[in-house]
């Protein structure tokens, strides 16, 4: 069976379907979630939170649009939400930071321990710095200069205009390069 046609099953009511466009866009979507949360339990819980409401709101889902690009503004909109949330925490708490950074990438065996470990430091660094910046330049940044998606993908996924994606990421990059060392900018 052709797997351009789940979104078309799901947006009718069918579990199955949904069910395998979950699975065909978990992993994907977990990266771009962890990578905007800075978390991963979060990511998990976002994730998780992601699923059910793109499953309340399938019947509204317009099989002419990418089902990728209309799941993922529902993960952007849970993030965002999640963000704010977490700013309003930090307020009241007085907290200064909720966030302690994990290893994302597999270390390379080839690499010694100690190089391993300043390169775990290094991507903990750049991964906490991205989730610490502002929502209208993350979003661009991840699912540009991580993701590998278009400047035109990236602003269809967030009803900008591609030159605002452009601007957007270099401000992130920018920021980036301020707050971290040479190194660490990578």
């Amino acid at each position: 069976m052709d797997n351009g046609d789940l979104p078309v099953r799901a947006a009718a009511g069918d579990r199955a379907a949904f069910s395998d466009l979950m699975r065909e866009t978990r992993s994907a979507l977990f990266r771009f979630v962890r990578r905007y949360v800075g978390e991963e339990q979060d990511a998990l819980d976002l994730l998780q939170e992601t699923y059910a409401s793109a499953w309340l709101a399938i019947r509204r889902y317009d099989p002419a649009r990418p089902f990728e690009a209309w799941l993922r503004t529902i993960a952007l909109n849970k993030c965002r939400d999640w963000s704010r949330r977490r700013f309003v925490r930090r307020i009241v708490w007085g907290a200064t930071d909720l966030s302690s950074p994990q290893a994302l990438a597999v270390p390379d065996e080839a690499m010694s321990p100690d190089d391993q470990i300043d390169d775990m430091r290094r991507l903990n660094r750049l991964n906490l710095e991205v989730s610490r910046l502002p929502a209208h330049l993350k979003a661009p940044l991840i699912l540009t200069a991580i993701e590998g998606r278009s400047q035109s993908e990236a602003a269809a996924i967030l009803r900008i205009s591609v030159k605002a994606v452009e601007t957007r990421v270099a401000r992130a990059r920018r920021r980036l390069f301020d707050v971290l060392s040479p190194a660490e900018a990578g």
